[in-house]
């Protein structure tokens, strides 16, 4: 690939519906830059028609989907891939098999937008039910000291989109709460379908509001236009060894033809 060449991203739906992808791109429209082409595919209702996937039970089903659609996105030359849900679903999985090409996902990328901008940041999410797995997502990352809290508005992914008003006021509410009594410098959303909102948030709450689709897709770019420039290729050593190619063809599970239901496409400017 040469300079000139467009950096190719690919923003993954990981739900067996196109119903949101024209949301994300419109995001990709927004956001990205000039010589970014941005792929937002969604994958097929065979992989589980799901909305939204929740539950641990939803994500195991839609896993396999992933780790197909990164494995295709790989050979098709993407530069990077970003995996749309803040679970971050099937991350390590999908890096295994995803050769030169960058994986990333929302809930990594926005905590490290966030501790770039400040030293104390709170998530607010959608249910508590998603407050144990995502906390730990955090851990993981090496930020759980700079934690705040996790702050529930009890809506479900579905429910964010239904009512603009009253979703906007519980997220200001548990933004408050996490900026004037605990205190933090920055708010990440946990939902990537909080769309919109994290401007009229960054104004009334007065610290930095992070979009977690926005913070996937660009730390995509970033990373893509590094590897680029810097030369700096993702290694598959150690505990990102890839499965043998042999093994790979020989079970023939994951190159399998087309795995996406949808795809849109923002070109390059």
């Amino acid at each position: 690939m040469t300079a000139n060449e467009p950096l190719k991203i690919m923003y993954l739906n990981p739900v067996g519906t196109a119903a949101y992808d024209p949301v994300f791109a419109d995001m990709a429209r927004e956001f990205k830059l000039p010589g970014t082409e941005v792929h937002i595919t969604s994958l097929k209702e065979s992989d589980g028609g799901f909305t939204h996937i929740e539950y641990r039970s939803y994500e195991a089903i839609v896993t396999s989907g992933i780790i197909r659609a990164t494995r295709a996105a790989a050979l098709e030359g993407f530069d990077a891939l970003a995996i749309g849900c803040f679970y971050d679903t099937a991350l390590h999985d999908a890096r295994e098999v995803s050769g030169e090409m960058i994986v990333t996902a929302p809930c990594m990328a926005s905590v490290e937008i966030a501790c770039s901008l400040a030293n104390r940041f709170g998530v607010i999410v959608g249910r508590r039910k998603w407050v144990n797995q995502m906390t730990a997502t955090v851990r993981e990352n090496g930020r759980g000291e700079q934690l705040s809290g996790f702050y529930h508005v009890e809506l479900g992914v579905n429910e964010f989109l239904v009512d603009h008003e009253r979703t906007e006021r519980l997220l200001t509410e548990a933004g408050r709460k996490a900026v004037e009594e605990d205190y933090a410098e920055a708010i990440i959303l946990g939902c990537t379908l909080e769309l919109g909102f994290f401007r009229s948030l960054t104004k009334t709450l007065g610290v930095p509001v992070l979009d977690p689709s926005i913070s996937a897709l660009k730390r995509a770019e970033y990373a893509a236009n590094l590897k680029r420039q810097c030369g700096w290729i993702p290694s598959r050593r150690w505990s990102c060894e890839a499965p043998p190619e042999e093994e790979l063809k020989r079970f023939g599970i994951i190159d399998d033809g087309d795995v996406f239901g949808n795809r849109l496409i923002v070109e390059a400017e």
